[in-house]
């Protein structure tokens, strides 16, 4: 039968109230959605605020002890570290050390807080003293080297607690390096959430700042995706899942809504987007400024299943309670 049109059909009457258009929303956002980053230093007693990242902090260990309590107090089910390490060579060996930052937080978290989902960025420009995303040989990142360095560091990772692993570096074939590597040394179980459109992005720029790991010479275009590419984006995604990822990541999100939802039609796996440091921080100087609301700029409606934000704690507490 077609449908009637307008004056028997009337868009506008499941509109009217709030409880009306509650009753009909097609997408709802929950606190168990949303992942909160984190950024841990060595030292005692540190918490500082990111200049770059209005709200968010340098941590030591012991604050991010109190702070993992305050993201699971919010309803908040995981939390994904990011590691500034007191050492950085060319070799990148702060990553996999075994008494390296995020290794000592995530065994302190674990303890302290063992119900929170603990997932780490594994990647080494924080690491390496030229700020790359691997081993360069000849100033070129050289992929296969660089595969064994991510795959000992997700065990690092792994043997100290965390539940998942989030290579963010963009070589190929990291993700099944990776999952061989944990299968072999016996951590079945460990997760990957594989950063699988990572684009080439200005919006990465706060982040930069915040975790010390901008490229000393030239740039990661190299590695990280062309922003004009969407059919290649979701091609990584479908390979990341051959090899083995259990869920796959667009990012940054709100500039490939349109990838989110690709990805989203092409796999069967979750899919994370994660709001990056430049969106975050546009948001929050736009608000700071009167111009929009933060609590109501949204990404999940494109096909998200979780969501890496840095709103993500006080978006559970005070927005969605």
């Amino acid at each position: 039968m077609a449908a009637m049109a307008f004056p028997t059909t009337r868009m506008r009457r499941l509109r009217r109230t709030d409880v009306l258009r509650g009753m009909v929303r097609e997408t709802r956002l929950d606190a168990a959605d949303l992942i909160q980053p984190l950024f841990v230093r060595h030292g005692t007693d540190v918490d500082r605020e990111i200049p770059s990242l209005p709200g968010q902090r340098h941590l030591s260990i012991d604050r991010l002890v109190e702070e993992a309590h305050r993201v699971h107090d919010a309803g908040v089910p995981a939390i994904i570290l990011f590691g500034l390490p007191d050492h950085k060579d060319e070799a990148a060996s702060s990553a996999y050390d075994e008494e390296g930052v995020v290794q000592l937080a995530l065994r302190a978290v674990r303890r302290a807080v063992p119900e929170l989902v603990l997932m780490t960025d594994v990647c080494l420009c924080q690491y390496t003293s030229h700020g790359h995303c691997g081993v360069l040989r000849d100033g070129v990142v050289d992929n296969d080297i660089t595969l064994e360095l991510l795959a000992q560091t997700a065990v690092s990772h792994a043997a100290a607690g965390a539940d998942v692993v989030a290579p963010s570096d963009m070589m190929d074939g990291r993700v099944g390096a990776i999952r061989g590597a944990l299968d072999s040394e016996g951590f079945p179980d460990t997760a990957i959430m594989a950063y699988s459109a990572k684009f080439a992005s200005a919006f990465f720029g706060p982040f930069r700042e915040a975790a010390d790991s901008a490229p000393q010479e030239g740039d990661r275009r190299g590695y990280q995706m062309d922003p004009a590419n969407g059919n290649e984006a979701v091609r990584e995604a479908l390979l990341d899942v051959e090899e083995g990822a259990d869920v796959v990541m667009v990012k940054p999100a709100m500039p490939y809504l349109d990838v989110i939802a690709r990805v989203r039609e092409a796999t069967l796996v979750p899919v994370a987007a994660y709001q990056v440091s430049g969106e975050y921080a546009m948001i929050k100087a736009a608000a700071a400024r009167g111009m929009l609301n933060e609590r109501e700029a949204a990404i999940r409606r494109a096909g998200a299943d979780l969501i890496i934000t840095y709103h993500a704690t006080r978006a559970a507490a005070e927005w969605l309670s």
